[in-house]
């Protein structure tokens, strides 16, 4: 597991890039916050977590469960999806607007359509900002949706 990378992965880039093609400036893994988001865009105060299926258990056919050593595993997963929830519970306390991208979602069959989706939110939210519209919740958008 040391050669896991925590930051900089294949998905993170792929977003990032797009972000940046599209004109958006945005932090990476900025300490202020609480798990050290992907990607931080204080002009439309979102945060963009990007969240590989295998480690946080989205439930897709990318979610395996390995044969040995299960208990660990079991274990190692329940940790990673309660930081998750008590990240996320953060960012929305905080007032942050919140996009969690997953894994399976950046396949290449998708990736275009996902990628615009993830720029047309984030310019929305920063013309809420922009015009000071006030929520008393702010945005969660997760692509895609978490199987049932």
């Amino acid at each position: 597991m040391s050669r896991i990378r925590g930051r900089d992965t294949l998905p993170e880039i792929i977003v990032r890039k797009a972000l940046h093609a599209k004109g958006w400036r945005f932090r990476v893994c900025d300490k202020r916050f609480a798990g050290r988001p992907d990607v931080v865009i204080p002009k439309a105060k979102t945060i963009i977590d990007i969240r590989g299926c295998f480690w946080h258990r989205h439930g897709c056919k990318e979610s395996t469960m390995p044969k040995s050593n299960v208990a660990f595993w079991t274990e190692k997963w329940s940790k990673n999806v309660r930081r998750d929830i008590r990240n996320e519970e953060s960012w929305e306390r905080e007032g942050w607007n919140r996009i969690i991208v997953w894994e399976c979602a950046l396949a290449p069959k998708k990736r275009e359509h996902i990628l615009e989706r993830i720029s047309d939110k984030v310019a929305a939210w920063a013309d809420e900002v922009a015009a000071q519209v006030v929520r008393r919740k702010p945005h969660r958008l997760e692509l895609p949706a978490k199987p049932r």
